[in-house]
């Protein structure tokens, strides 16, 4: 009967662990515009041959949490099988106004600020659920911002892995110098999410996080 009820339970953490090695989650975090969804869509469309994500030069088109399940990278005889979640762009303040410069109106402006706000709020709870971070930055700007700093100090306090994909690498104020300082302790890879550049040392950086 010891045995018996021994096996049950040595069947279960197995289960268990089998289900959640199936279901890792790779989250995709940043600031609005930091090209998380052109990442998103770079991603999928090289290994589904589809894309996920809305992209636009508005700020906050991710307003809800995209996720594409089943993404399967295979690299040097290896396989690595995730679910892509896409996060709406983290921000401390969402002022209506901000998008009224983009040719919205009012009523559409402030409908977007409240979606955005709504969006942040399920970004931060999502982290719970998260096994690794692909956190995108803009590479032409300050990578000592508020949103960025507490972002990481998040991440570090819940033991999340982290990967850095310094995004815009094909533009001149690139700067990636700047952001390893920033950041010293996780690894930083220089992408153009857009252009596809160094894309591939980006998947080979993903095997070694998300072993």
């Amino acid at each position: 009967m010891i045995i018996k009820v021994f096996r049950s339970y040595l069947k279960r953490i197995f289960d268990g662990l089998f289900k959640k090695k199936a279901n890792i989650k790779l989250g995709l975090y940043g600031s609005p515009n930091a090209g998380k969804s052109t990442l998103a869509n770079r991603i999928t469309k090289d290994w589904l041959g589809q894309e996920m994500s809305v992209v636009s030069n508005i700020p906050h088109e991710t307003r809800d949490i995209n996720l594409k399940e089943g993404v399967e990278i295979r690299k040097g005889g290896k396989k690595l099988t995730f679910n892509l979640v896409d996060t709406p762009g983290i921000a401390t303040k969402i002022d209506y106004e901000d998008f009224l410069k983009f040719k919205l109106n009012s009523k559409e402006a402030k409908q977007r600020a409240k979606e955005a706000t709504k969006g942040v709020i399920e970004s931060i709870k999502w982290l719970d659920n998260m096994d690794c971070v692909l956190f995108v930055l803009d590479s032409t700007a300050n990578p000592y911002s508020q949103i960025n700093i507490t972002l990481i100090g998040n991440l570090a306090a819940r033991n999340i892995p982290v990967l850095i994909a310094a995004n815009k690498t094909d533009l001149k104020k690139s700067n990636i110098k700047k952001i390893e300082a920033a950041f010293p302790q996780y690894k930083v890879i220089g992408i153009s999410a857009e252009r596809g550049d160094n894309i591939e040392e980006l998947y080979d950086a993903l095997f070694k996080v998300l072993k």
